[in-house]
């Protein structure tokens, strides 16, 4: 009875992941573009970049708390491996700087790109965390792996040349879409430099996750607001650090510093292909709210780009299954009486199969929906 009830509390933590996953990744491509093309006071980006930095710092430290259990324990957590361990905190400065440029990076190019094109092109932190994973941490990659490294750098390509056969709309007037592109690429070079060392710091020592995420704010809050004062210096002192905030804002700022840590919070409960499955309903949710939203054009390219880019996402996160090591196999260990782990092992290695079959088979037909919703818009 008590196995059921975990088996099903683990079926709807994984439901609960998924929708997690989708949501944030959708809402923040979208939410972005919005932010940066709707009328009114335009407020500064780095500004809102150093604000959502300071919201993530003191949410996480909310979890240590939640973690330590009182505030002795948490006070005495913070000061131990923090304060005390300054050389190993100064370590963070590193992925904490580069995490802030990467941001600064996404709302350039969210000004500048579309969100459909947006979330695509942003997919090419893949190629790039897999590029440093194999300088920094000498990882080894599959055959199919590299291959749809390749895919996904042709799929990207596509989707970039398809904005030359569009026209221009009202969303996209004065956008530089070459500067949208470079930023993008660029923030995905920051965020696979930064998420592999800042991997190989997790590795290497015992502290915990919300601990470094502490460490990572604490240092961003100063340097972003150095940033933030070198880069939009005349903006801020005429018209102020909190120019052009309102309630939509805000929203924006606590969606980006909240929701990293709450998709941290339930990715353990989601595998490879349930990742893959939530960033490709991401991208077609995208696309196809751009259509109503930001008066976004479909283009057959554009289509095939997406789809190659969605298909790169589950060809690069499957993992083959491992031939087994005893060469008696299913139907014949039955009939000699050994134990039924070998048939599991083969029923379980065809049921993921299946699934991830399936799971593609599903993001292509989101994806042929695109067309459908263009014709009805």
């Amino acid at each position: 009875m008590g196995t059921e009830k975990n088996v099903q509390g683990n079926t709807a933590l994984k439901y609960v992941s998924l929708v997690t996953l989708t949501v944030q990744n959708s809402a923040v491509a979208l939410s972005m573009r919005y932010a940066r093309t709707r009328p009114g006071d335009m407020f500064i980006a780095s500004s809102a970049v150093v604000v959502a930095e300071f919201v993530k710092l003191l949410a996480s430290l909310l979890l240590v708390y939640k973690q330590e259990g009182s505030i002795q324990h948490w006070f005495m957590t913070l000061n131990t491996q923090i304060w005390q361990q300054k050389i190993d905190t100064l370590k963070v400065c590193v992925p904490s700087f580069i995490y802030l440029i990467q941001n600064n990076l996404l709302y350039v190019s969210a000004s500048n790109l579309d969100a459909a094109t947006y979330q695509v092109t942003y997919q090419m932190k893949i190629l790039t965390t897999a590029m440093f994973a194999v300088l920094i941490l000498h990882k080894q990659l599959r055959g199919t792996q590299w291959l749809s490294l390749l895919l996904l750098t042709f799929g990207v390509a596509l989707v970039q040349l398809s904005s030359v056969d569009k026209g221009v709309t009202a969303a996209n007037i004065g956008q530089n879409r070459l500067l949208g592109f470079v930023a993008a690429v660029s923030a995905c070079c920051c965020s696979g430099f930064a998420g592999i060392y800042f991997e190989k710091i997790l590795k290497g020592s015992d502290v915990s996750v919300w601990v470094r995420n502490v460490q990572l704010s604490f240092l961003s809050v100063p340097l972003g607001v150095m940033t933030s004062y070198a880069n939009d210096y005349a903006a801020i002192t005429d018209k102020g650090f909190f120019y052009g905030y309102d309630a939509y804002v805000c929203y924006l700022v606590v969606l980006n510093a909240v929701g990293g840590l709450l998709v941290a919070m339930v990715v353990k409960y989601a595998d490879n292909i349930l990742k893959g499955f939530a960033t490709s309903l991401a991208i077609v949710i995208s696309t196809v709210a751009s259509v109503f939203l930001f008066d976004f054009v479909i283009t057959f390219q554009f289509a095939i780009g997406t789809t190659l880019v969605i298909g790169t996402i589950f060809l690069y996160s499957h993992e083959p299954k491992k031939p087994a090591s005893n060469p008696m196999s299913g139907n014949w260990a039955l009939h000699v009486g050994l134990p039924s782990t070998l048939l599991a092992d083969k029923e379980a290695g065809q049921h993921r199969r299946w699934k991830e079959l399936t799971l593609l088979y599903s993001s292509i037909l989101l994806t042929k929906l695109i067309f459908t919703v263009q014709h009805l818009a």
